[in-house]
């Protein structure tokens, strides 16, 4: 694994690093050595510390963010987050018998227990989508209580999401074809 560290209004120290490190070379158990982990570091306003790591992974993108009082607890609660991710990813794979290029041989067929839940679709919904604006989606998704809003963009004609940040901002997902 090559883990790739950057901070954000944090300076990143030796201890910082190594901690990280340490922290996520637990992982290495799962992926192949040329998997890429991308960790960025960062400092709000409130001053809380924010964790978040990102790993490609053969078209699929593992991500993990989360933010405490400490950093070095942000750090752990990241791995556990990441690492309960992971078995339910190896769960599909298996299922699927998809490539698992990006993961070693070893976490692919080990043994699972029982307690894993297969991913249920439990609900299916179909709607028209009027091209608007993202200000406009971000509005008409705070009148129905959501937490995000899928819509065709006015300016591109393509299909938008706009979602509610943690920090009560907005954020907007464009497809990349």
């Amino acid at each position: 694994m090559r883990i790739t560290i950057s901070g954000k209004n944090i300076e990143i120290t030796e201890g910082l690093r190594a901690a990280v490190e340490d922290k996520l070379s637990r992982l290495e158990k799962y992926f192949a050595p040329d998997t890429i982990v991308n960790v960025t570091l960062s400092v709000s306003k409130k001053r809380f510390q924010k964790m978040e790591v990102t790993i490609p992974v053969k078209g699929n993108i593992i991500r993990a963010e989360q933010e405490s009082d400490d950093m070095y607890v942000t750090i752990d609660l990241v791995e556990e987050i990441i690492e309960a991710q992971l078995k339910k990813y190896r769960q599909k794979l298996v299922n699927r018998q998809q490539n698992a290029g990006s993961f070693k041989q070893e976490f692919v067929e080990a043994e699972e227990p029982e307690e894993e839940e297969e991913v249920k679709i439990i609900r299916s919904k179909k709607f028209g989508m009027k091209p608007m604006f993202p200000e406009d989606a971000c509005v008409q998704m705070e009148l129905l209580g959501h937490t995000f809003y899928v819509f065709r963009n006015a300016e591109t004609d393509e299909v938008n999401v706009v979602y509610k940040r943690k920090d009560g901002n907005y954020g907007l997902i464009e497809t990349d074809n």
